[in-house]
């Protein structure tokens, strides 16, 4: 299992609209998360910018995010969910949520 942090910014006249689809989140783009061995996902939230912290169970993940990628019903939420957020300006080419170095742990 590898932990992930990622960090994105949530344009502010659109962060209550994010938040409510966030609460019903849909069940097929939980569903897919799971088949790609995502777990233990969360998104916080604060003075604009989300966290999002997930454990990745797999052992490809680049396959398993490129089948995310093509999966119709989560293009769909992307494409709703992307203009209401904004890439941090560190961002590499292709990068949307900004990939965080883990420091510590402790259980």
């Amino acid at each position: 299992m590898k932990r992930y942090g990622q960090v994105i910014r949530v344009k502010p006249e659109r962060y209550e609209e994010y938040r409510r689809y966030h609460q019903e989140v849909w069940p097929e783009i939980i569903e897919l998360g799971r088949q790609c061995n995502i777990r233990n996902q969360t998104i916080f939230h604060r003075d604009g910018l989300l966290f999002r912290y997930f454990e990745y169970t797999g052992d490809d993940y680049e396959a398993d995010m490129a089948r995310a990628a093509v999966d119709p019903k989560n293009q769909a939420w992307w494409e709703i969910m992307q203009p209401m957020q904004e890439p941090l300006e560190s961002c590499v080419e292709g990068e949307w949520w900004a990939s965080m170095e883990e420091l510590v742990h402790t259980d």
